[in-house]
């Protein structure tokens, strides 16, 4: 079963990402950013993070204390993006998940939000999806995305989908990279990050510290 933390109101206070740039458009029309947002290990291990997989250390992050500051960094960035876009299995466990969390203590307001915003899963497998405002993606991943960039104005969030991640990596699809890195060494498992042709200069937009020494770090194209 997938775990979630409750967020307290008193960590509701003032959004990481308000003042970030608003998307201007481009000549192409772009308005909407890619932000990845990913819990990793520290040697780049991103697999059942809040468990309900099949890995021998599903639900690792648990055990680390990530603290006020960390629990509200993720409810400022869920609530400041106007949509989601996920690879199948991400989407899945979400969709199993988040409509039975509209009364669990503490995330209420991450459940309204999950539940109500517009959802984007690209995959060539799956034939429905039932989860509300939610739209299926498919054919060439470049096409679709700058497609998708066009027509939402504002922060499309992609977590976990380490496939799709690594695709929009490769693609140059990635506006931003926020990662919070636990320190642990887990040894095995999926990673974020695969082989690719080419080198992807990145540079650090953002730094800090939370909890029991999570790293939250900020990245952007160089």
């Amino acid at each position: 079963m997938v775990r979630w933390r409750s967020v307290s109101d008193s960590a509701v206070r003032q959004s990481h990402f308000k003042d970030r740039p608003e998307p201007t458009g481009t000549e192409g029309g772009i308005l909407g950013r890619i932000v990845v947002t990913e819990y990793v290990s520290l040697d780049g291990v991103i697999e059942a993070p809040g468990g309900g997989e099949e890995y021998k250390h599903q639900g690792w992050t648990f055990e680390i204390e990530r603290g006020e500051e960390g629990d509200r960094f993720k409810l400022d960035e869920t609530l400041d993006a106007e949509a989601q876009l996920l690879g199948r299995v991400t989407y899945e466990g979400y969709a199993a998940a988040w409509p039975t969390m509209t009364d669990a203590p503490g995330l209420e307001q991450l459940a309204e939000k999950f539940n109500s915003m517009p959802k984007y899963v690209f995959s060539s497998t799956l034939e429905k999806a039932e989860w509300n405002n939610s739209t299926i993606l498919s054919g060439d991943l470049a096409e679709e995305i700058t497609k998708l960039k066009q027509q939402v104005d504002g922060v499309i969030l992609v977590s976990g989908s380490a496939q799709l991640v690594q695709a929009l990596v490769e693609h140059d699809l990635v506006d931003e990279i926020r990662l919070m890195v636990f320190p642990v060494l887990l040894g095995s498992g999926k990673r974020l990050f695969a082989e690719h042709p080419d080198k992807k200069p990145l540079r650090l937009v953002d730094s800090k510290t939370v909890g029991a020494g999570i790293a939250l770090l900020t990245y952007e194209p160089a």
